[in-house]
């Protein structure tokens, strides 16, 4: 049997307010019914099984104890989907020899190999739970979780709703959250509280500590299809986009702005890269949005830019010149500001949809179109072909925009910057598909080079911000001659990077590309 859910992490106080939403929205008729769960899941002492993908547990419902084994879980964007057999454990003992399904049965007992069964942890769970349904038919159950999880003498709360599909597409379940969580900000769960009670037997916590994520590798393989490639660097991009919503929502580091752009622009160059495969008018929408989203994104990420790093910076190294400190004041303030306006935005309605319909298009495989004949010969392709000519691509266009590099405008360099840009994620998609000896000489020298281009943009930045409506108020700040002295600065190390940057760009198209 396979179970199907949706999963996020709630706050407890906001429990009451979801079934509310659930009844005014028609999406339950019933009353919800409330019960306590025992959960307690066992491993041997080396933890054979949760290491083969298995977790073992005996629940109590009420008077009755059920021995459930769940095994090759896959958890992406909040949908779980696992394989899982359940027999009554009378007197709440495990027996291995009742696992009704044989493959099962013979995988945990080889697993075991003779080990000793002792609990790993526990949960007590608060469950409130009922039949939601829309108008087409789909059926789920809606399951609000509160309670904690136990192991190794800690315990940590948790507060969890899942949505199960009982009846229906996969793709309903997401339509059912997004009546359930319009705005107010979302997190996905992305473990399993099996996982959780791992974590906290092993780490002391059930969630890594919230912090700013970098993008992380995706290990693509050249056997895959150009569709499961697609998925897989989707997946990865949502992960990042969502996880650094939340750190931005929460935390005041400088590092969530940054990597939530990082993550938008990510996205919006998988959906790019993707394109001649998936060519699906909803992956142009959430393109769309991505941009949207960036560019509010951005209003802080370049405060903190220009704060933190180009003007702090020269106030350290001139500290006798007080108005450098002064107009970095003046721009914390108006950094703290646009922080909180970027907050409320990203707990608005369309940042929520548009994170809801991202996790849809990915894991429900929202680019099919039935009217779209050429479609699956597209999808089956070897990814290996569309990346050589995607790299491709990306370095043409590059080297076009570079083919006059000594009589480029600002303008004309920015451009030639944001190309750059878009093929450094492009290589590092598909960077898992060649030999590392291969990639590196490549990847280095373009690294080197988008450097040189970063102080260019800040010089850029830092020209347009003090022309704008902040000018204003660093003027009665009296921090003219501060900002003077930042934009000479910056123009400053500006031109002396694009002499290097000429240099850089001469290594770079020498360098023998990887991808042919």
């Amino acid at each position: 049997m396979s179970e199907i859910e949706l999963k996020f992490l709630i706050e407890e106080a906001a429990s009451k307010g979801l079934w509310a939403r659930a009844k005014a929205s028609k999406l339950i008729s019933g009353k919800p019914t409330t019960r306590m769960l025992k959960s307690i899941y066992l491993d041997t002492p080396e933890h054979a099984l949760k290491q083969a993908g298995i977790a073992l547990r005996l629940r109590r419902d009420g008077r009755r104890w059920i021995q459930t084994v769940k095994a090759g879980g896959q958890l992406h964007g909040g949908l779980s989907q696992v394989g899982e057999v359940e027999n009554p454990a009378p007197g709440g003992r495990v027996d291995i020899h009742a696992i009704p399904d044989m493959a099962m049965r013979d995988k945990v007992f080889h697993c075991l190999n003779g080990a000793s069964l002792r609990p790993v942890c526990e949960t007590l769970i608060r469950r409130t739970a009922g039949e939601v349904s829309l108008e087409d038919g789909t059926c789920a159950e809606l399951a609000v979780d509160i309670g904690e999880i136990r192991a190794e003498g800690r315990s940590a709360r948790l507060a969890e709703a899942e949505i199960e599909l009982l009846k229906g597409s996969p793709a309903k379940l997401f339509d059912i959250a997004q009546t359930l969580f319009p705005e107010g900000g979302l997190r996905f769960s992305r473990l399993s509280k099996a996982a959780r009670g791992y974590l906290l037997s092993e780490k002391g916590h059930i969630d890594p500590p919230l912090a700013p994520r970098n993008a992380e590798t995706v290990p693509l393989e050249a056997e895959q299809t150009a569709e499961t490639a697609a998925r897989d660097v989707l997946r990865e991009c949502l992960d990042q986009v969502a996880e650094n919503i939340a750190v931005v929502l929460k935390l005041d580091n400088v590092e969530g702005p940054h990597q939530l752009r990082v993550g938008l622009r990510r996205l919006r160059s998988a959906f790019s890269v993707f394109k001649p495969v998936l060519k699906s008018p909803e992956g142009d929408r959430l393109s769309s949005e991505a941009r949207w989203l960036g560019q509010e994104v951005g209003r802080v990420r370049d405060l903190d830019v220009v704060a933190g790093e180009i003007v702090r910076r020269e106030a350290v190294a001139h500290q006798d010149e007080p108005t450098l400190a002064a107009l970095a004041d003046a721009l914390d303030a108006e950094t703290a500001a646009r922080r909180g306006e970027l907050r409320a935005l990203l707990a608005a309605a369309r940042a929520q949809a548009f994170i809801i319909d991202l996790a849809r298009f990915t894991e429900a495989r929202g680019w099919l179109s039935p009217n779209d004949f050429e479609q699956t010969g597209r999808l089956a392709q070897p990814v290996a072909a569309l990346a050589e000519k995607a790299l491709g691509k990306r370095w043409k266009k590059a080297r076009k925009l570079a083919a006059d590099l000594e009589t480029l405008d600002p303008q004309q360099r920015h451009e030639l910057r944001k190309e750059l840009k878009k093929l450094r994620y492009a290589v590092e998609f598909f960077g898992p598909l060649y030999p590392e000896k291969r990639i590196q000489p490549f990847l280095k020298r373009l690294k080197k080079l988008q450097t040189a281009f970063g102080d260019l943009n800040d010089a850029t930045l830092v020209k347009t911000m003090f022309a704008r409506d902040a000018a204003s108020r660093l003027h009665e700040a009296g921090a003219e001659r501060a900002v003077g002295w930042v934009v000479g600065a910056s123009q400053a190390r500006a031109e002396h990077s694009w002499t290097g940057a000429k240099s850089l760009w001469k290594d770079l198209e020498e360098t023998k590309v990887f991808w042919r």
